[in-house]
């Protein structure tokens, strides 16, 4: 008997933008950056590919009034800056690169939470991904 096919679920929130809360939802999709990333010998030795995705909420405020990229949440500006972390040096935990992520974003006042998903690709042969999800708020905004 045929194996019914595997459906596929989605991950992540379909409603972070809210015009009742004034919010928009920015979001980098299936960023894929070879890290140092591990607590083992042989990933300390050899980077291994990680996915990341990011979810942000962020206050519109008025913009983009003028049509100027200088109004809004730039996700060049995001990319580059989740590349500089997960780059930056070796970590043990996904755990601990998905807390450096959301901390880099929530520097910006405008990002009112960042759910980030740190997945390591090459773990088992068996398994497409393993990794870790988390949410944090911006408690300066």
């Amino acid at each position: 008997m045929p194996m019914p096919a595997t459906p596929v679920v989605t991950p992540f929130p379909s409603a972070i933008a809210s015009a009742q809360s004034g919010l928009r939802h920015v979001f980098l999709r299936d960023l894929v950056v070879v890290a140092s990333i591990g607590v083992y010998k042989h990933e300390h030795e050899t980077p291994q590919r990680v996915r990341i995705n990011l979810d942000l909420a962020v206050r519109e405020g008025e913009g983009p009034r003028h049509d100027d990229l200088a109004e809004v949440v730039c996700y060049e500006k995001i990319r580059e800056r989740v590349r500089d972390v997960v780059l930056d040096r070796h970590v043990n935990l996904v755990e601990t690169m998905a807390e450096r992520i959301a901390e880099s974003c929530l520097t910006d006042p405008r990002i009112r939470s960042a759910r980030v998903r740190v997945e390591k690709l090459d773990v088992f042969e068996d398994v497409t991904s393993v990794g870790v999800e988390i949410e944090r708020f911006n408690t300066l905004a």
